[in-house]
C-alpha cells in the first residue's frame, strides 16, 4: 500500500494555517458550547460525555477512511470537502434538537475533523527534515492558538439562541474561501512504506501508551470540562475563559517540549509532565479561589497537551523515515480511542465531591508511575521496519 508525500515551498504553507486557524476557533468554540447548551434543548447533561464519545469515535473511524480522498482529490480539495462536511453536521444541531440525531451528526463530525487533521499534517510535514520542528511548531500554534480563542466565544458571543451557530458557520465558511482563493502549491508524489501488524507491536510501548493516554485526558477536558466548571459555580464568562487557559496552557508549553526533549529521556519527560499534572489537580482541592482554578488549569493544560507530541516523537526515534507516515497513523489511532473512552470513563465520577478532577488525577498518577517505571529500563528498544 502507497500514500504521499511531497516538498513544497515555505510561502506554500500560509493557505493550510490560516484555514486550520479558523477551524481551531470555531471547532474551539462549539467545543466548549455543546455541552452547556444541552438544557435549552431539553436534553440532561449526562450526553454531554456520550456526545463527546461520539465525536471521537468518528474521528477514530475517520483516521482510517481519510487517505482515498486525498489521493483522488489533494489535498486542498479534501480540506474544502471536510469543511463542508463539518459544516452540514452544525447546522443539523438546531434544526433537529434530539439526542440521536446529535449523536449521529457528532459522530460524522468527528469523521470530518479527522480528515481536516490528517490533510492538513500531511500537508505540513512534508519538505526537508530540518525544517520539519518549525513547522509542527506552526501547526501547534494555529491549532492550540485558535481553539484557545473560540474558547472565549462563550463570553464574548454566549450560549443563547442560533448566534453562536452563525458565528461557527461563518468562520468555517471563511475557511474554505481562503482555501479556494488563497495561494500556495499542494504536495508533490513521493512513495513511502506502511506498517504490517508485526511492525505495529514493535514500537515503543511507552509512545503508545502515551498517545492512549493523551486521549484519555483531552477527551475527558474538552467534553466535561464545561459542565464540571459550571458545577464548580463558575458563570458562562469565566468559563470560556477558563477553558481558555487550558488550551493556551498547551500551547505555551510546546517550546519546552521541545527543549527539554533534547535533554531528558521522552518517557521520563512524559512522567515528570504527568507529576505536574497530579500538582496542578491537588492545587484545585487547595482552595475555591478562581485565581487559584486558574493556575491550575494553565498547568494541567501544559501537562495534557505535552503528552502527544513527546509521544509521537518517541514512537519515531527508532524509525526509518520511510515508516514515519505510518506510524503517526498508529498513533492517532491510540490518541482516539482514548478519546473515545476518556469521556465516558470520566462521566462515572461527575457526581463525586471533586468530579471530573478525580479522573483526571487517577489517570495523571497511574500514568506517572507506569513512564517512571519505564524510564528504569535500559533495554535496547526493539525497531519497527527492521
Amino acid at each position: 500500500m502507497n500514500t504521499t508525500t511531497s516538498t513544497q515551498s515555505q510561502a506554500g504553507l500560509l493557505t493550510p494555517v490560516v484555514a486550520l486557524s479558523l477551524f481551531a476557533i470555531a471547532s474551539g468554540y462549539l467545543m466548549s458550547l455543546i455541552p452547556l447548551m444541552l438544557s435549552q434543548y431539553g436534553m440532561e447533561a449526562k450526553y454531554a460525555s456520550w456526545l463527546a464519545s461520539a465525536f471521537y469515535a468518528g474521528l477514530l473511524v475517520g483516521a482510517g477512511l481519510i487517505e482515498p480522498f486525498v489521493a483522488r482529490l489533494g489535498h486542498k480539495n479534501a480540506f474544502v470537502l471536510f469543511l463542508g462536511l463539518l459544516a452540514v453536521t452544525i447546522i443539523i444541531l438546531p434544526a433537529a434538537p434530539v439526542e440521536w440525531v446529535w449523536m449521529t451528526v457528532r459522530f460524522i463530525a468527528g469523521i470530518a475533523v479527522a480528515g481536516v487533521f490528517v490533510v492538513v499534517e500531511s500537508w505540513l510535514l512534508i519538505g526537508d527534515a530540518e525544517s520539519r520542528p518549525k513547522r509542527l511548531g506552526l501547526y501547534m500554534g494555529a491549532l492550540y492558538g485558535g481553539s484557545s480563542l473560540g474558547q472565549l466565544g462563550i463570553g464574548f458571543i454566549g450560549i443563547d439562541g442560533l448566534l453562536p451557530y452563525y458565528m461557527i458557520i461563518g468562520l468555517i465558511m471563511m475557511a474554505i474561501a481562503c482555501l479556494l482563493f488563497g495561494k500556495g502549491a499542494q504536495p508533490q508524489v513521493k512513495h513511502h512504506n506502511v506498517l504490517n501488524l508485526k511492525q505495529i507491536l514493535k514500537l515503543n510501548k511507552a509512545s503508545i501508551m502515551g498517545c492512549v493516554v493523551s486521549g484519555l485526558l483531552l477527551g475527558a477536558v474538552y467534553g466535561l470540562m464545561p459542565l464540571e466548571l459550571k458545577h464548580r459555580n463558575i458563570n458562562i464568562t469565566q468559563i470560556g475563559s477558563l477553558m481558555a487557559l487550558v488550551v493556551l496552557g498547551g500551547m505555551a508549553v510546546q517550546p519546552l517540549v521541545s527543549y527539554l526533549s533534547k535533554h531528558l529521556g521522552k518517557t521520563l519527560l512524559m512522567a515528570l509532565f504527568c507529576v505536574l499534572g497530579v500538582f496542578a489537580i491537588g492545587l484545585t482541592t487547595l482552595s475555591d479561589s478562581t485565581a487559584v482554578l486558574a493556575t491550575a488549569l494553565v498547568l494541567l493544560g501544559m501537562a495534557a497537551f505535552a503528552l502527544y507530541p513527546i509521544a509521537i516523537s518517541l514512537g519515531c526515534d527508532t524509525l526509518d523515515e520511510s515508516y514515519i507516515v505510518s506510524a503517526t497513523q498508529v498513533m492517532l489511532f491510540s490518541y482516539s480511542i482514548g478519546s473515545v473512552c476518556g469521556p465516558v470513563l470520566a462521566n462515572t465520577l461527575m457526581n463525586t465531591a471533586e468530579g471530573l478532577m478525580s479522573y483526571l488525577f487517577a489517570i495523571l498518577l497511574a500514568t506517572a508511575i507506569y513512564m517512571l517505571l519505564a524510564s528504569l529500563r535500559q533495554h535496547r528498544p526493539m525497531v519497527a521496519g527492521e
